[in-house]
């Protein structure tokens, strides 16, 4: 862009590569342009055609005016926005302002909405929303207050408003938040709506899931048939479930198996089924302490082999924890319960429902009495017996019954923190 007056020895300023002339005239009043000026036009009234006839250049301390009557035609440029209140344009205004609009459920929550208390709390909402998208994992009580939020704040703000939208939203709001709660409670086993107590379940439901596969796999693959070798090879499949070895102690294995530990140990290892350290024996394992455990391999669990069942750690341990909880239950060491009696605390405990109940609903009801008397190692006639010292022992609420070839029966109240959760 080149500006200037049009006569040999008049002012230039070239836009295109920054030169501009040396001198000025003389007798018109102008002093030094000076760097980094600022070039605006004006069409002065009665220019005739729109043609410039003032140029103004501004910016350092020496800036001036010039005008020429004669001055040539430039390029018109396009006026500058018409500033708003506070020197601020208004289309800036209005773009700033939308920046800050807060959002909740793809709605804009309007800045002059009253109360105020609602505005915040819509706003806070909607960041809380967002919040919890950005967590690395889900919580579904967390998710449920949130719905409970919105359906109160929404149901507010149709009241102000008049919007049968928003009224509309509130109603989905809660609808969400009372499922995403029955969803929790299913997960966790917990009765809602005054259906029983709250009861903290030691597994959740996934994790009763694993538990099942795990006493499966227990059931037809143990490597010998007797309950103490059962409990043992429980016990022990639980510690070494993820990578194929855990650890055990004397108090471990004399707390599982009483007096016969080391002769079940012995027939665990003389079958291939357990390996030992090398130079540790059966002996020594009973008399290994807590800070020096025995770490056992189980080869059916190593890795490279073809695994039965899939957890992580967290799981690993909770099943673990579980198991020893109901194997060292107080009351069954109180009757000084036989391996077989605690397997089938173990058994009814994994395959009760959130009420306590064993087994199926409706025909099949219960439990297949051949499938728990092979777990437990005792013959399916036995199985009564054992019910019945489970029922002295509160584990049981009432006398179980094996009619139809079916073990029906319920969990005493103090065991069920412990149900798998069916």
């Amino acid at each position: 862009m080149n500006a200037g007056t049009g006569d040999g020895g008049g002012l230039f300023v070239d836009g295109a590569d920054g030169e501009r002339t040396g001198r000025v005239k003389a007798g018109r009043g102008l002093g030094a342009v000076t760097g980094g000026g600022t070039v605006m036009f004006s069409d002065a009234p009665g220019g005739g055609s729109g043609a410039p006839s003032a140029v103004s250049i501004s910016g350092g301390p020496g800036a001036v005016g010039v005008a020429e009557s004669g001055a040539a035609s430039v390029p018109h440029a396009r006026p500058a926005p018409r500033p708003g209140p506070g020197g601020v344009p208004a289309k800036s205004r209005k773009a700033r302002k939308a920046g800050r609009w807060a959002k909740v459920a793809q709605r804009i929550v309007p800045d002059d909405l009253q109360p105020d208390a609602l505005r915040v709390e819509l706003t806070e909402l909607g960041d809380a929303f967002r919040a919890y998208q950005r967590r690395p994992e889900p919580d579904l009580a967390v998710l449920a207050e949130l719905h409970d939020r919105k359906a109160r704040a929404f149901a507010s703000w149709a009241d102000v408003t008049g919007d049968a939208s928003l009224r509309e939203e509130a109603d989905r709001a809660a609808t969400a938040a009372r499922t995403t709660r029955e969803m929790d409670a299913h997960r966790r086993g917990i009765l809602l709506d005054g259906e029983g107590p709250v009861i903290e379940r030691l597994l959740t439901r996934g994790q009763g899931v694993h538990l099942r596969n795990v006493l499966e796999h227990v059931r037809v693959g143990s490597p010998r048939p007797e309950a103490e070798a059962r409990l043992a090879v429980l016990m022990i499949t639980l510690r070494a479930a993820r990578a194929g070895t855990g650890n055990v102690t004397g108090q471990d294995l004399g707390g599982w198996l009483q007096g016969d530990a080391e002769r079940v140990l012995q027939e665990l290892v003389d079958v291939g089924w357990l390996l030992l350290p090398e130079d540790v024996t059966a002996d020594d394992a009973l008399t290994s302490r807590p800070e020096e455990p025995t770490q056992v391999t189980v080869p059916t669990l190593i890795p490279t082999q073809p695994r039965p069942f899939f957890f992580g750690k967290v799981t690993r341990a909770r099943l673990s924890g579980w198991a020893q909880k109901v194997v060292g239950d107080r009351k069954l060491r109180k009757k000084k319960a036989a391996a077989a009696t605690r397997l089938l605390a173990v058994y009814t405990a994994a395959h009760s429902r959130p009420d306590g109940c064993l087994g199926d609903v409706g025909e099949d009801a219960g439990l297949a009495l051949a499938e728990v008397a092979q777990f437990c190692g005792l013959r399916p006639e036995d199985v009564a017996e054992h019910a019945g010292l489970l029922v002295a022992a509160g584990w049981l609420a009432e006398e179980p019954d094996t009619a139809g070839g079916r073990l029906r029966g319920r969990l005493a109240d103090r065991a069920l923190p412990l149900s798998g959760l069916l």
